[in-house]
C-alpha cells in the first residue's frame, strides 16, 4: 500500500509540472533590475578532516594482546687473535753509480780516430776542477777526389770553479786545433792537381770567467777572449762581456742585459790580390725588458738599443729593436699560443765562418748583420704527459745577412805564385739583404726514460735583394732521433738528417778578351741516416758501435766537396773516479 501511494503522488506532480509549462510558453522576459547593496564577501567553511587514528566502535574487535620480551645472556670466549699489520715486501732497485769522470775511444773506416776524456775532481765542498779534451780524425779516402781530403779536430779546455756563500765563480781556457783540406777541385781541373797543396788549419785560444750572485741587484756577469787564426797570415782577437741585473721600479723588477762586444782582425790579402784586409768594430748594447702576468698570459716588453763603432772605417751608428714576447695558455699544458717580434745586431766573426764551413778561404770581409726584425707566431703545448709539440711560423729581414757562395775559378792565374784556393775549391763570402718566410714544427715523444723520440721538420723561403739566389741555403730541413734502452746492459740510437736543395754559383775568371763564365748550380737534397749500439758491461765499462750514412749516398754539402760513404766505427768507454 505504501508503494502504491508514492507513486500516486509521484504521477500527480508530473502531470501538474507539464500543464504549468505549457502555459506559460507564450509568456515574455521582462527588463529587471539588480541593486547590488553589499558586495559579495564569501567565506569557507571548515572541511570535515578524518582522524590520523579513527576509533572504531565494531564490538567484534580483537585486542591486541601485549607482547614482553626477556634476553638471557651467555658470555662466550673468543678465540680469534687479529693478524697484525704487515708492509708489502718491494724490490729495492740497485743504486746506480755516477762517476764523475770518464774516457772513450773508438776507431772505423777511412781510418777514423775518435776520442775523448772528461775528468772533474772535488777538490772540497765548494771546490771543483776538471778538463776536457776531444779528437776527431780521418785520413779520407773519398771516392773521385783527386786532393787529399783528411781532416783533424783536437780541443783542449781545463776549468776551475767555487761555491761561496753568496755568489759562484768559474774561470776556463783552452785551446782548438783543427786541419781540413781545399779537396773541392771540379771537373776539368784534374791536371791542377799536381800544384795544389790544399792543407790548411785553424788554431784557437781562449779564456774567460763567469760570475753569478745568489741575492743582488747584479745576477751574473762574465767575460770571454779568444785568439783565432790559421796558417795563411790571418789572425782575429775577440773580447765579450755581458752582465744581468734587475732594477726595483715601484715594487717591480726590469731585467736588464748590458754587453760589450769587440772584434778585430786581418786577412794577408783579397781574394783578387791587393793589399790585405782589416776589420774591427766595437758594439755596446742595453736590453731591458718587463715581464707581466696576468691569470694565462705571459707578455715580456723590451727593447734593444745598441751602439756601434766601426773601428777601421771610423763609423757610427745606434740601433733600436723591438724585443717583444707573449705566451697565452688556450687550455692548460695542452694549447699555448705564443708570438712576438725581436731585432738585433748579430757580430759575425773569422771563428764564426770556418767553424761552419772550415772551407772559406783566408779572404774574407767580416761585418756584422742588421737583423730587423723577426716575428713569430706558433701554437705549443702537450698531447698526452709524453707526448708535446711545437709548430711556429717565422718571418725576419736582416740586413747585410752573410751567404757562403763558390770562389771564382782563377784560371788565369794558375801555375807559379798561384794560391792553393785558386781553383774553385774555396768559399768566399758575400752580403745581402734577404728577407725569409719559414714555417715548421717539432714533435717529442718521451714515453719513459727507456725510449724517447723527436721529429722535426722546417721549411724556407727566401727573397734576396742583389744576389740571384741565396747561396747554399736549403729550402726544406728535417731531423729525427731516437733512443733506446733495450735492457738493462743493451742500448740503442738512430739519427737521420734531411736537406733540401740549396744553389751555388759557379764562375770562370774573365780575361781581357772574354767575359766571366757563370752558371747557378742545384745541389740535389740529401738523406743521412746514422745509428749505434751499445752493451753495458759493468758499471764502469760499456763498448759501442756506430754506423753513419748508411745509405750510401753520394751527397754533397757545398758544391765540389762530395762527403764520405758508408762509415763504421768501434769502441769502448770508461767510466772512473780518482
Amino acid at each position: 500500500m505504501k508503494i502504491k501511494f508514492l507513486i500516486f503522488i509521484i504521477t500527480i506532480a508530473t502531470s501538474l509540472s507539464f500543464i504549468n509549462a505549457q502555459e506559460r510558453k507564450n509568456d515574455t522576459i521582462d527588463d529587471q533590475v539588480v541593486n547590488v547593496v553589499k558586495p559579495y564577501t564569501p567565506t569557507i567553511s571548515d572541511a570535515f578532516k578524518i582522524k590520523d587514528t579513527p576509533k572504531l566502535s565494531d564490538s567484534n574487535m580483537v585486542k591486541k594482546k601485549e607482547v614482553k620480551y626477556n634476553i638471557f645472556s651467555i658470555p662466550v670466549a673468543s678465540t680469534f687473535t687479529p693478524a697484525k699489520g704487515k708492509a708489502a715486501n718491494v724490490d729495492k732497485a740497485k743504486p746506480v753509480k755516477l762517476y764523475d769522470n770518464y774516457a772513450s775511444l773508438g776507431v772505423g773506416t777511412y781510418t777514423t780516430i775518435l776520442g775523448e776524456v772528461y775528468l772533474n775532481h772535488e777538490l772540497s765542498s765548494t771546490e771543483n776542477v776538471g778538463g776536457y779534451f776531444s779528437h776527431h780524425s780521418s785520413q779520407g779516402g773519398i771516392d773521385n777526389v783527386f786532393l787529399d781530403d783528411n781532416f783533424s779536430k783536437t780541443g783542449l779546455n781545463a776549468h776551475y770553479s767555487q761555491k761561496l756563500r753568496d755568489f759562484s765563480w768559474k774561470v776556463d781556457g783552452g785551446v782548438d786545433l783543427m786541419t781540413y783540406n781545399w779537396y773541392g777541385l771540379p771537373e776539368g781541373y784534374e791536371d791542377q792537381a799536381s800544384d795544389i797543396d790544399p792543407r790548411h788549419s785553424f788554431n784557437s785560444f781562449y779564456i774567460g770567467g763567469k760570475l753569478k750572485f745568489d741575492d743582488a741587484i747584479i745576477k751574473d756577469g762574465s767575460v770571454r777572449f779568444r785568439r783565432f787564426g790559421d796558417d795563411q797570415d790571418s789572425g782575429e782577437n775577440r773580447f765579450v762581456a755581458k752582465t744581468n741585473f734587475a732594477i726595483p721600479v715601484q715594487g717591480e723588477e726590469i731585467n736588464t742585459e748590458f754587453y760589450v762586444d769587440y772584434i778585430g782582425g786581418s786577412f794577408d790579402e783579397s781574394y783578387f790580390g791587393g793589399d790585405e784586409i782589416n776589420y774591427g768594430n766595437v758594439t755596446f748594447g742595453l736590453s731591458p725588458s718587463y715581464q707581466m702576468k696576468q691569470d694565462d698570459l705571459t707578455v715580456n716588453l723590451g727593447v734593444r738599443l745598441i751602439y756601434l763603432n766601426d773601428t777601421e772605417f771610423s763609423d757610427n751608428k745606434f740601433f733600436i729593436y723591438p724585443n717583444f714576447e707573449a705566451s697565452y695558455r688556450l687550455v692548460d699544458e695542452i694549447l699555448i699560443a705564443y708570438g712576438g717580434i725581436k731585432g738585433e745586431l748579430q757580430q759575425n766573426s773569422y771563428y764564426q765562418f770556418a767553424s761552419e764551413n772550415p772551407f772559406v778561404s783566408p779572404t774574407l770581409l767580416i761585418a756584422p748583420t742588421d737583423q730587423r726584425y723577426n716575428g713569430f707566431i706558433g701554437l705549443k703545448g702537450k698531447l698526452s704527459n709524453n707526448v708535446s709539440y711545437n709548430i711556429k711560423g717565422s718571418y725576419y729581414s736582416e740586413d747585410n745577412k752573410p751567404l757562403y757562395r763558390l770562389n771564382t775559378v782563377r784560371n788565369f792565374s794558375f801555375g807559379s805564385g798561384a794560391e792553393d784556393y785558386y781553383y774553385g775549391n774555396s768559399f768566399g763570402i758575400v752580403y745581402d739583404d734577404v728577407t725569409t718566410f719559414s714555417v715548421g714544427g717539432e714533435l717529442n715523444i718521451d714515453v719513459n726514460r727507456n725510449f724517447t723520440l723527436g721529429l722535426k721538420g722546417e721549411y724556407f723561403g727566401y727573397n734576396t735583394d742583389t744576389q740571384a739566389e741565396a747561396w747554399n741555403l736549403p729550402d726544406v730541413t728535417g731531423s729525427i732521433f731516437m733512443d733506446v734502452q733495450i735492457t738493462e746492459q743493451w742500448f740503442a740510437g738512430a739519427s737521420a738528417y734531411f736537406v733540401g736543395e740549396r744553389k751555388d754559383l759557379f764562375e770562370l775568371e774573365g780575361s781581357l778578351t772574354g767575359d766571366p763564365i757563370m752558371e747557378v748550380i742545384t745541389l740535389e737534397s740529401y738523406f743521412d741516416a746514422n745509428a749505434h749500439l751499445g752493451y753495458k758491461i759493468n758499471d764502469q765499462l760499456s763498448i759501442f758501435a756506430k754506423v753513419n750514412n748508411i745509405l750510401n749516398q753520394d751527397y754533397q754539402r757545398y758544391l765540389n766537396f762530395p762527403v764520405q760513404g758508408f762509415q763504421a766505427l768501434a769502441g769502448a768507454t770508461y767510466q772512473f773516479d780518482f
